[in-house]
């Protein structure tokens, strides 16, 4: 059984006209061929079906079109539209992607996964870094290969595009407090995520800037459940009126416990989340939250990745605005 014979360099060359050198040029963008001329190889190119080895071009351009990304193993929203939003970005500009998933996010796993994308040669590497122990990790990463990072801190030693959490999580506390509320009680994520980190200091210093009492903070797990429980331990709280949860499944998980236990949202506690998810607007009630943009983010990264990869510098800190979603469960007192 004999298989299916592609088209080479050298069919295309015949088809044309011209020499392999010319094909090689048009194909790799490497140097100047006359307009009529690179029509016709260009219309060879498809009348042969023509597909470049992407190995040998490597070895001529040093280039693989292929990006390495370094992401949290997590099903969670916000990684994964993290992730989706960088891999849109690229394919819009024509390189692939190669992901590595890491389990435990601290200096072995992450050093691991980016040697193992080194060894493909990615032409540059991002890392999603939303724990404190990845962002402290990409100190110690090698520097012969571009890396920038989504996430990972205010003092990150490579380049960062991220959604500006602490001005997020500051809309939907003045938002709470404009309509009225003494104070706001706080359902934080998990203390190793820098996302944690910035929302819940924004709720605080929000509170303190408007004289509001500051009250202690409930952690969750990011999960429905977790929110539940938080919600099951507010729910015999004494002037309790509004709640800002960290994010929008535990602010589900919330809305079931006060439902459980006679607290009518809006009617008694305003809640509101953080991230939209799709779900957002048909909980009930709807509810109120703060929209991250994952593709402007991806956009971003991506920039700052290809700035990188020209040997340029980019900008160190890309912040993307969130922007505050008003629905029911936040209405009118």
């Amino acid at each position: 059984m004999t298989g299916v014979r592609h088209a080479s360099l050298t069919d295309v060359a015949e088809l044309a006209g011209v020499s392999h050198m010319t094909v090689s040029r048009v194909i790799n963008g490497t140097g100047p061929v006359r307009a009529e001329t690179r029509a016709r190889v260009l219309a060879a190119v498809e009348k042969l079906d023509y597909r470049p080895n992407s190995a040998a071009r490597a070895l001529v351009t040093g280039k693989t079109g292929n990006l390495g990304v370094v992401a949290l193993d997590s099903t969670l929203y916000g990684p994964a539209s993290t992730l989706y939003g960088i891999e849109n970005a690229a394919r819009e500009a024509g390189y692939s992607v190669t992901i590595t998933s890491v389990s435990a996010p601290n200096r072995t796993s992450i050093a691991d996964a980016i040697e193992t994308l080194r060894r493909q040669a990615v032409e540059g590497i991002v890392v999603i870094a939303p724990h404190v122990a990845t962002g402290k990790a990409l100190a110690h990463m090698p520097s012969d290969v571009p890396l920038v990072a989504v996430g990972g801190g205010e003092h990150a030693p490579v380049p960062v595009s991220a959604v500006d959490q602490y001005d997020g999580a500051r809309r939907v506390t003045e938002h709470l407090l404009a309509l009225g509320h003494r104070t706001v009680w706080h359902v934080a994520g998990p203390a190793d995520w820098l996302e944690t980190r910035d929302r819940e200091l924004a709720w605080r210093e929000t509170l303190e800037r408007h004289g509001a009492k500051v009250p202690r903070v409930v952690r969750g797990d990011w999960s429905s459940r977790s929110g539940y429980e938080a919600g099951r331990e507010l729910a015999g709280q004494k002037g309790l009126t509004a709640v800002f949860v960290a994010n929008d499944q535990m602010a589900l998980g919330l809305l079931r416990a006060f439902s459980e236990t006679g607290i009518a949202v809006p009617k008694d506690v305003h809640v509101a989340g953080f991230d939209d998810v799709p779900e957002a607007a048909y909980f009930s009630p709807p509810l109120t939250t703060v929209r991250q943009d994952f593709i402007e983010v991806g956009r971003r990264t991506f920039r700052q990745l290809a700035e990188r990869i020209a040997g340029r510098q980019p900008q160190v800190r890309d912040l993307v605005p969130a922007e505050l979603i008003v629905r029911e469960s936040t209405g009118p007192r």
